[in-house]
């Protein structure tokens, strides 16, 4: 039986219930429909680009460290910057504690480039623009024609940003994975404008070292 944490908990009630035999990897009509991996199960293996455009490969079999990988809309969307901004002050203490952290969104490389400059912005950054991770993790949907027009009217094109046409984004996302490659603390919400506090994920990050450390004994 998967062991569920308090966080994937309020997260399925947030959700609501999942189908029988859902296909995670879809692109969901809603952030309200994702079907987000949760706490116990493993991560699957995904392939990304860094800020030049390589290809970097994700594989749970193959962790020197445990990693926290944070699912962000991208640079345009003011919530995001603003968390990210609030991240920093848990990185240095993230990393402290042996962690790896990567921030990951659908924004083409280049773009994540420009990101790097802000003075704030001095993370691991990773493109999905393909989703591939973004729908491994089950947490991919599109924005309806209205929305997507209404973005445009904004100065935000999302064929632009990701140099694809799938109109779709992440629902704002973090997870920690053990160095074993299972998931050991979600933390999904469909409402962008409310993040994970900084406090909360160290928390969480602290009680996995714990008992990471208690194994080893």
């Amino acid at each position: 039986m998967l062991r569920l944490s308090l966080f994937s908990l309020v997260l399925l009630l947030a959700l609501g219930p999942a189908p029988v035999l859902a296909d995670r990897t879809v692109i969901h009509a809603s952030a309200e429909e994702a079907q987000p991996l949760l706490a116990g199960m493993r991560a699957p293996e995904f392939t990304l680009r860094t800020v030049s455009g390589e290809p970097f490969t994700f594989s749970p079999d193959a962790l020197e460290k445990p990693v926290v990988l944070t699912f962000f809309r991208g640079g345009w969307c003011p919530y995001c910057n603003l968390h990210l901004s609030e991240m920093r002050h848990a990185e240095e203490q993230l990393k402290a504690l042996g962690f790896d952290v990567w921030f990951i969104s659908a924004d083409r490389p280049e773009l994540l480039v420009d990101s790097l400059e802000e003075p704030d912005i001095g993370y691991t950054l990773y493109s999905d623009g393909e989703l591939s991770a973004t729908r491994a993790f089950g947490i991919a949907f599109s924005l309806d024609d209205e929305t997507y027009e209404s973005y445009k009217n904004y100065g935000v094109d999302l064929e632009q940003t990701s140099g694809q046409d799938h109109h779709a984004l992440p629902v704002p996302a973090t997870f920690i994975i053990g160095q074993d490659g299972v998931i050991n603390f979600a933390y999904v919400n469909p409402s962008y404008d409310t993040r994970l506090a900084p406090e909360v994920l160290l928390a969480a990050a602290e009680a996995y070292k714990k008992g990471a450390d208690r194994r080893l004994k």
